[in-house]
């Protein structure tokens, strides 16, 4: 009988079928060539280099992979030499069992087919976040929605600029993604699993982490913290049978790189625009942000998955403005943000959802892309600033005028457009 499924199998498989494979891989060998060609061209992959250099340093150099020589090849690549005192130091501060997740890319001498794999996994990463938040959303998008949603995905500011610089927020934000979707889905093991990859890099997802761990606490989804407990006693006990005393290395680099940071904190920021001010308002800000997502992550955890998308995005753009240093290429995090505010606003103006998605889209797309050529044009701090500070603020702001429009639903001069004759 098993014989006859078998021949069933292989008979089921036309050429049409075959033909489509072949076309797939080599659509994906040119995307991987078009990647590496890239890769090869464009500057920057300095968060990539940092990891794939603490890779080869263990495996093939015997060097310690938090050591100042491999952060010294990641200035290199940023400054053109080793950065100075008051300048980021680019330290690797990744626990030693996701250095070793970078082993795959680090077996590549090259760093420009590294990087160029790298690439192409980040795309689709892209790709898969679009579709994941959208099934979570249960949002029914249009063919021509999944069109701009995917374009802007690859090709937004924050999205780019990510890509360039080979930062690892973009696999963050299709991790979130997939808690929330295990969770949703009572697959509490896998969500407790994935939360473990998380448990680093606070300045990108600190707050959603916090947000996890209420809820599961709050719903007694015990199961969750023993996925987490499994997947992180394996993953601690992997890397110190294969690095007995990466921990202590581990702390002092984590320290260095905090104190590198400070000077690119909101605080910073703030000081440098309003000298004169004695009163720390990036650290009030710091503080009443934390406050109000911790009030509304309570009040979150009973409520519909909606509600917790939602809080789940308020949390991804207020941690950046908690006191971390903040890099506008973690912003591929405000992704499901962007997408959860473009649905909201279909549906609060469903006479217009077209303008209306045109208007949030191209404000999404453009003002980026106008800040940066500022930056060029007019050599002003001031739109660097714009574009660290702007996008979680934009965010923040955006989710709680949605929300209010949901709540209170007023009449306004756009939800008349059409109506008169």
């Amino acid at each position: 009988m098993a014989f006859q499924d078998i021949r069933k199998m292989r008979k089921g498989w036309s050429w049409e079928d075959i033909r489509f494979l072949i076309l797939f891989f080599l659509a994906l060998a040119a995307l991987l060539a078009l990647n590496i060609f890239l890769a090869r061209s464009l500057p920057g992959g300095e968060w990539l280099s940092l990891r794939w250099n603490g890779a080869r340093a263990f495996m093939f150099e015997g060097v310690e992979p938090y050591s100042t020589a491999v952060a010294e090849r990641a200035q290199v690549l940023v400054y053109g030499r080793t950065a100075s005192a008051s300048e980021y130091g680019y330290v690797l501060n990744d626990p030693f069992y996701i250095v070793l997740l970078y082993a795959p890319l680090a077996v590549f001498s090259d760093f420009s087919i590294a990087r160029g794999i790298w690439m192409l996994f980040a795309e689709a990463a892209l790709v898969g976040t679009v579709l994941l938040t959208l099934r979570l959303l249960e949002w029914q998008a249009s063919r021509w929605a999944l069109i701009c949603l995917f374009a802007f995905s690859l090709f937004g500011y924050y999205s780019l600029l990510p890509l360039i610089s080979a930062s690892p927020a973009i696999f963050f934000t299709f991790i979130y993604i997939s808690v929330l979707l295990a969770l949703r889905s009572f697959n509490d093991e896998l969500a407790g699993g994935l939360l473990v990859l998380l448990l680093y890099q606070w300045e990108v997802g600190a707050l959603f982490f916090l947000f996890i761990i209420v809820l599961v606490v709050a719903n007694k989804r015990w199961a969750a913290l023993t996925g987490f407990g499994m997947a992180l006693f394996v993953l601690l006990a992997v890397s110190f049978l294969m690095k007995p005393d990466w921990f202590l290395p581990y702390v002092r680099a984590t320290l260095s790189d905090g104190y590198r940071g400070a000077a690119l904190n909101l605080n910073a920021m703030l000081e440098f625009w309003f000298p004169a001010s004695r009163f720390p308002m990036g650290g009030a800000i710091s503080v009443a942000l934390l406050i109000i997502v911790f009030i509304e992550m309570l009040r979150a955890a009973q409520e519909h998955f909606r509600r917790i998308t939602w809080v789940a995005c308020l949390a991804l753009a207020a941690t950046p403005l908690l006191g971390f240093p903040m890099f506008p290429s973690n912003y591929a995090t405000l992704l499901p943000a962007f997408i959860l505010i473009l649905l909201l606003v279909s549906e609060r103006w469903n006479r217009r959802p077209i303008m209306a998605g045109f208007i949030v889209f191209a404000s999404g797309l453009l003002i980026p892309f106008g800040l940066y050529y500022a930056s060029f044009v007019f050599a002003s701090y001031l739109y660097k600033d714009l574009l660290a500070t702007l996008p979680p603020i934009a965010a923040i702001l955006a989710l709680y005028w949605m929300r209010w429009f949901a709540v209170r639903s007023p009449r306004t001069w756009f939800d008349q457009v059409g109506l008169r004759k």
